[in-house]
């Protein structure tokens, strides 16, 4: 009887402390993403408004920010994952209270640098983190939990900046206000994050083969992933921009940003659910198809019903995305799948690093945003109909 109540006690601390780990993963990466990563995009109409910021010059702001987590990525295997996710998450907070000190465009893009450098750290770590623990607490599924984190941030952050616009506080204070708040939330997790690197992850980093064995198959599905890269940054970066063109009252255009958060987490469950019962291939082809119809919606159907239901479309499908690519990687490069993953992510970083650059290239062009918007939708519809063309044929390749 002794023996059976200790085994109870000891299943419901290990489910204790899986649901406190998953929380403390969620809002890690909240801060991470929602402040780290996006804050820009729901601040992004405010500066426009107090600070004169141009369409040209916030490309090149977003594009640093992306650099920033390309770098960030490439160099998080180095460190030691408590700090990193600690450091991280304490950059981000510096950083972004220092946007809201001085309009020099220069200083704003080494901040904006330094905030992709470390949400990468986080996001990295964080996930490894995750994925040894809540193993070995007997509770994998709530790793959909701790990925739900990266909507539940974009749609704080939006909600948020849509709250202190309504209450007419410029973007300066907004930043100051998010970095305030980012050092709240690390100071919450600072003992959740402690102790080496997770044992699982050290060991099959040590074992597996590093180079990439390049087939046609594998340059398609990179070539693919980098597109999605390309197509789903461009809405995710100035989706609130465009709505206010639209409607200067940030109380109806601030919807666009907190709508594509929500889709984004909620999207992780049904994920999550249903991802084993379909073809990781054909999923990820059916999520370009509908991201292409959300980003070139408010191109072909100016209002702002357009811009909401293109947040619902993007936000929706981009960690679906995410999570069938990465399943799909895995299944086809086999031993090599670090490396090939590692390379997936080194493509995606470039196609959201060329999204910007082509906004600042056409900002003074008659097409403008509509015309990247249109150029980004006709690459999510090449690479379904690569994708879908290939699913059938990729079984067994390698």
């Amino acid at each position: 009887m002794h023996d059976t109540t200790h085994g109870h006690v000891d299943a419901a601390n290990r489910v204790w402390r899986a649901r406190r780990g998953a929380f403390a993963g969620l809002l890690a990466l909240a801060v991470a993403m929602g402040v780290g990563r996006f804050a820009f995009t729901p601040i992004l109409p405010m500066m426009q408004a107090d600070a004169g910021l141009s369409l040209r010059a916030a490309g090149w702001l977003a594009a640093a920010n992306y650099l920033g987590y390309l770098l960030g990525a490439l160099g998080a295997a180095r460190l030691p994952p408590a700090w990193a996710i600690r450091g991280g998450l304490l950059l981000i907070a510096l950083v972004t209270f220092g946007m809201g000190i001085g309009t020099n465009l220069v200083g704003w893009l080494v901040l904006r640098l330094l905030a992709g450098i470390a949400s990468a750290w986080v996001l990295v770590h964080v996930s490894a983190w995750a994925l040894e623990r809540l193993l070995a607490w007997g509770q994998p599924a709530l790793g959909g939990v701790v990925f739900a984190g990266v909507g539940v941030g974009i749609a704080g952050a939006g909600a948020l900046c849509m709250v202190l616009m309504r209450a007419d506080v410029d973007s300066a204070r907004t930043w100051q206000v998010l970095g305030v708040l980012s050092l709240l939330l690390l100071a919450a997790l600072w003992t959740s994050f402690r102790g080496d690197a997770p044992r699982a992850v050290a060991m099959a980093v040590a074992t597996v083969d590093r180079r990439v064995a390049w087939t046609a198959d594998k340059l398609r599905l990179a070539l693919c992933y980098g597109a999605f890269g390309f197509g789903y940054i461009i809405p995710a970066t100035f989706l609130p921009a465009l709505a206010r063109r639209l409607i200067a009252d940030p109380a109806v255009f601030g919807w666009a940003w907190p709508v594509f958060g929500t889709a984004a987490a909620l999207s992780t469950y049904a994920a999550a659910r249903w991802l084993r019962a379909v073809d990781d291939r054909q999923l990820w082809a059916v999520a370009h198809v509908l991201m292409a119809v959300g980003v070139v919606l408010p191109v072909l159907w100016p209002g702002l019903q357009a811009i909401l239901l293109a947040a619902l479309l993007v936000g929706g499908t981009f960690m679906v995305v995410t999570m069938a690519g990465l399943r799909e990687a895995r299944r086809v490069a086999g031993m090599g799948a670090t490396a090939f993953i590692g390379t997936l992510t080194a493509a995606f970083a470039v196609g959201q690093m060329l999204g910007p650059l082509a906004i600042s290239v056409v900002a003074g062009t008659r097409y403008g945003l509509e015309g990247a918007l249109g150029v980004a939708a006709v690459m999510l519809l090449w690479s379904a109909a690569t994708l879908w063309r290939s699913a059938h044929g990729a079984e067994g390749q390698s």
